[in-house]
């Protein structure tokens, strides 16, 4: 006998034996598309809906770890409790020798500014950092630079506005290299830059004016304090495991007691991620649950169906068997419609699963941030079809095993 795949005669019976009843295999048919396309937009959905929160967050670090000074809440070498105390340069430059998995970090200083050019003016946030501020909150560069180590170290009354304040202030002149006047200091314009996701550091760039945290501190007299350390623990490690060193820093040069953890508020983003990642696992772990029911009621279909065309065929089975078809032909013949309606359900339901992700990746497109990646991959899509055919086809195995055990007799008196 030849083989059953490129048999021409055993494929148009097959066409034949499905079209028999047309709304049933429909049905059923119907039932393994909705299956496969079900689980393919749920799987590439969950990706994409992880990908539209995750890129809110785009160039701002999920390791990083911030301080802010609080009060005290115990009493200290005859100080007592609920002293108000700044952090200092000295308290920066001391952590950075001492903790080993620091990667990035930076000082910082906010005020509200009033900002003129010209006839112009504005009102917004003034920021000081220092250079490693910018690989921890990476933003847009519309034009220009963002500052870098010169002008930290040098003290250099540059700034770096952000784009509404920009606009604001020139409209659509280029601002680069003019001079704005910052609560009577004057700053050169060096870049214009803005925020790529929601997620922020201090404010938002593009309210702000960014200058040297050096440059700020001498300008405006501010001594050696700072209002804020942010920085990033090297990968492999968190910020909280920092927490030591930093304490350490700020207890050496203040008269706060090493107990009092209380005095110092940290902040630990990579927590925050780690929950919206367990969060998304939860979700992707649903959407496997639910297409996985909807593949196993397809299943179950075509195995029905198979069934039922095992009974309504059972005389033409009985003479096969009576003029010499081995049970492996019977066995070959039902596995393969089983997997034919499988395969063409499966494959059409896993192409409109792409198409609709497709669709759903362009209306969510953003030009700044990127692709949500609502999508199927090749990986994917070939997996879910291989196991829609494998369960296709076992659950065409007992029709099939029953269609073998007819015997000829049996059958050609059945009416």
């Amino acid at each position: 006998m030849k083989n059953p795949i490129f048999d021409k005669d055993n494929w148009r019976e097959i066409i034949a034996t499905l079209s028999r009843n047309k709304t049933r295999t429909f049905l059923t048919a119907f039932g393994i598309f909705w299956g496969t396309a079900m689980l393919g937009m749920l799987w590439g959905g969950a990706s994409g809906l992880q990908g539209m929160m995750m890129r809110n967050f785009q160039g701002f670090a999920t390791n990083l770890g911030g301080a802010f000074p609080n009060r005290t809440t115990m009493p200290y070498r005859g100080f007592k409790k609920g002293r108000t105390w700044s952090l200092t340069t000295d308290d920066v430059d001391y952590f950075r020798r001492i903790c080993p998995i620091l990667e990035y970090s930076s000082a910082m200083i906010n005020n509200v500014g009033r900002m003129k050019y010209g006839t112009k003016s504005a009102s917004g946030q003034m920021m000081g950092v220092e250079e490693d501020y910018f690989k921890m909150q990476i933003p847009v560069i519309y034009e220009g630079r963002e500052l870098n180590k010169t002008d930290n170290r040098g003290s250099r009354k540059v700034v770096a506005l952000g784009k509404n304040v920009a606009s604001e202030l020139f409209g659509n002149e280029s601002p680069l290299g003019h001079y704005v006047e910052i609560d009577g200091i004057y700053f050169q314009v060096v870049g214009v830059i803005g925020q790529k996701g929601e997620g922020s550091i201090g404010c938002r760039l593009d309210d702000s004016a960014i200058v040297p945290a050096a440059t700020m501190r001498r300008a405006f007299n501010l001594g050696t304090d700072v209002n804020t350390l942010i920085f990033t623990a090297v990968p492999g490690h968190t910020p909280t495991e920092a927490k030591a060193w930093l304490w350490r820093s700020i207890t050496m040069n203040h008269p706060i007691s090493p107990d009092d953890d209380k005095a110092m508020w940290f902040l630990d983003i990579s927590e925050q991620f780690e929950m919206v990642d367990n969060l998304f696992m939860g979700i992707s772990l649903l959407a496997l649950f639910v297409g996985a029911g909807t593949l196993l009621a397809g299943v179950i279909g075509v195995g029905n169906i198979m069934w039922i065309i095992v009974k309504e065929r059972t005389r033409e089975i009985g003479i096969r068997r009576a003029i010499g078809a081995k049970p492996s032909d019977i066995i070959a013949q039902i596995l393969t419609e089983s997997m034919t309606l499988t395969a063409v359900s499966g494959v059409t339901g896993v192409c409109f699963a792409v198409g609709a992700l497709a669709l759903t990746e362009k209306l969510t497109y953003d030009p700044i941030l990127g692709s949500a990646h609502f999508d199927l991959a090749m990986a994917d899509a070939a997996g879910i079809v291989v196991a829609f055919l494998i369960l296709g086809t076992l659950a065409g195995i007992i029709p099939a095993l029953k269609a073998m055990r007819i015997k000829p007799v049996e059958a050609l008196n059945d009416k």
